[in-house]
């Protein structure tokens, strides 16, 4: 490791995922993961302790970012990166100010940065302003690394040549999900004793926030169970009433009792579960016993649930708003993508799915063949080919209105 370049990653928090990546990249670059902060207000994560590989710095403890002002994430910046003194700093967008702060020290010490970004252009609305203060940010960057194609796309609309682009951002750790899996389906009947989990169920995990779209997903569902009932009186299709699936929604957050009261409203209380949110050692035993997991998201820059429970073997039903769908959903192999918009479509694949002779085991086995390309080791591999190219590329030496852009946007 001593020949191997120093680049210094940062992410807000290093969650399980992020502890696999940083893990397998230490194989192939010397590197430093700097935390923002120990103290998440969006993920109840309970911390990753501990190195593998690589060295860990914290910015900040026991505090959130937020109560931070601009002077003092400038001096804590500026400080850890003097300290570490990094030949190349990966960034995780352009938006936090830690990021910010990092992007303007590299440019008074000459270091190249590298973008990790997982941002595509129609996960939210674009305004032309907004689009050419992003360009002059993105310009400061010698490479990137990103999740696919639909974030490359973008940042080479933003600016960056695309031969310094490289995938593999979005990476879970696949062995952990797929050896844990195998271990559940051993105790199948204790598991659903201990967990309370019916037979068969639909299965979503994310934060019960609005893009995540959990109220048209309740509403597909309703629909399901009612075509499932006309369907079974009018033919011999299946399933039918009684062969009805069930809905799992893994999570919390803020819109937990709109859902709550709709779920009441539409009289699924006795086929909808709110188990909670789970830590990362307790997700394997709900995808596992799942029959197959559905992603509804309104806007997603990538989807990382869905790699973990194609990593578990499950066949998949994701919108087409997020990242991952081109990238990971192969229709009718592995999956389907859907309108999140469109109750009734979501509604029909449910019922697809849940048939009695659909091959919910060959889609699961298909999905572990697709995932299997995107695991730990990508990101290791894309994050080599940044640093050797930002290396290659060199610093890039901020202009005036740069600078200006970057203290405007850390003071917003």
């Amino acid at each position: 490791m001593i020949n191997q370049p120093h680049v210094a990653v940062l992410f807000y928090r290093i969650g399980p995922y992020h502890f696999a990546r940083l893990k397998a990249a230490a194989g192939r670059v010397r590197v430093t993961a700097v935390e923002f902060s120990n103290v998440d207000p969006a993920y109840a994560w309970d911390l990753v302790e501990g190195q593998d590989g690589f060295e860990r710095l914290m910015l900040f403890t026991g505090v959130p970012l937020a109560s931070q002002s601009v002077s003092q994430i400038f001096e804590v910046v500026d400080k850890a990166l003097d300290v570490l003194h990094p030949a190349a700093v990966a960034v995780p967008g352009w938006y936090e100010r830690c990021s910010l702060a990092a992007l303007k020290w590299c440019g008074r010490h000459a270091v190249p940065a590298i973008i990790m970004s997982e941002t595509t252009a129609w996960d939210d609305e674009r305004m032309t302003w907004r689009e050419l203060v992003k360009n002059r940010v993105v310009r400061l960057c010698s490479a990137a690394l990103v999740g696919g194609k639909g974030h490359a796309d973008y940042l080479a609309r933003l600016g960056m040549e695309r031969d310094r682009i490289f995938p593999g951002y979005d990476a879970v750790d696949n062995a952990y999900f797929a050896d844990k899996a195998e271990e559940s389906r051993k105790q199948k009947a204790e598991n659903r004793k201990q967990f309370g989990l019916p037979d068969r169920y639909f299965l979503a995990s994310a934060r019960f926030v609005e893009k995540k779209n959990f109220p048209r997903l309740i509403q597909a569902y309703a629909l399901y169970r009612k075509k499932s009932g006309v369907r079974s009186q009018k033919s011999d299709l299946r399933p039918l009433t009684s062969d009805l699936w069930s809905l799992v929604l893994l999570g919390d957050g803020p819109m937990k009792p709109d859902l709550c009261h709709l779920i009441s409203d539409l009289g699924l209380q006795h086929c909808v579960l709110l188990p909670g949110f789970k830590q990362y050692n307790e997700l394997p035993v709900y995808y596992t016993m799942a029959g197959a997991f559905v992603h509804a998201s309104t806007t997603e820059q990538w989807g990382l649930v869905v790699n973990e429970a194609m990593a578990s073997g499950l066949p998949v039903m994701v919108s087409n708003r997020c990242g991952c769908a081109t990238a990971l959903v192969q229709e009718g192999i592995n999956g389907f993508t859907f309108d999140p918009y469109n109750v009734e479509q979501l509604a029909e694949l449910m019922l697809r799915i849940s048939a009695f002779n659909f091959p919910l085991s060959t889609f699961g086995a298909e999905s572990q063949r697709i995932i299997a390309a995107w695991g730990p080791e990508r990101f290791a591999n894309g994050l080599q080919q940044a640093v050797g190219c930002a290396l290659r590329v060199g610093p890039i030496k901020p202009t005036l209105v740069q600078r200006a852009i970057l203290d405007g946007l850390l003071r917003r």
